[in-house]
């Protein structure tokens, strides 16, 4: 089977959102930390409406989940990109996919410094 690009505008923005559409399900249905950040972001949801959080807090709180899971998306590209290209372990595979995994750790960070930002004064 051949690539041939869609060069029509709306059709190939459709087809686009098809394969983003189907790559987040992916995600969300096989790999088991886009599943506990996604179950994270859920419960976020929950409690923003619980503790009637302002706009500003829902946009924060959204920015964040956002950035972690898709930073994770990107990670997990990452690495099964390199599994395929090398399945075997190699030490500078290893160090590439360290830094995809470092990439999330800052993302989630920053997440849980906005979380704690929003919720902590709620609770004192």
């Amino acid at each position: 089977m051949e690539f041939q690009k869609d060069n029509s505008f709306f059709s190939g923005r459709l087809k686009s959102i098809g394969f983003a559409i189907k790559g987040a399900f992916k995600l969300v249905t096989t790999e088991h930390s886009v599943m506990v950040q996604s179950s994270l972001a859920v419960l976020m949801i929950i409690a923003g409406f619980y503790f009637e959080i302002d706009r500003y807090e829902w946009m924060m709180q959204i920015l964040a989940f956002g950035l972690v899971l898709g930073i994770e998306s990107l990670n997990t590209a990452v690495e099964k990109i390199a599994d395929f290209i090398h399945p075997e372990f190699h030490d500078r595979i290893g160090f590439i996919k360290d830094i995809a995994a470092g990439a999330v750790m800052f993302a989630a960070m920053a997440a849980i410094a906005i979380g704690l930002l929003i919720y902590v004064p709620k609770f004192l």
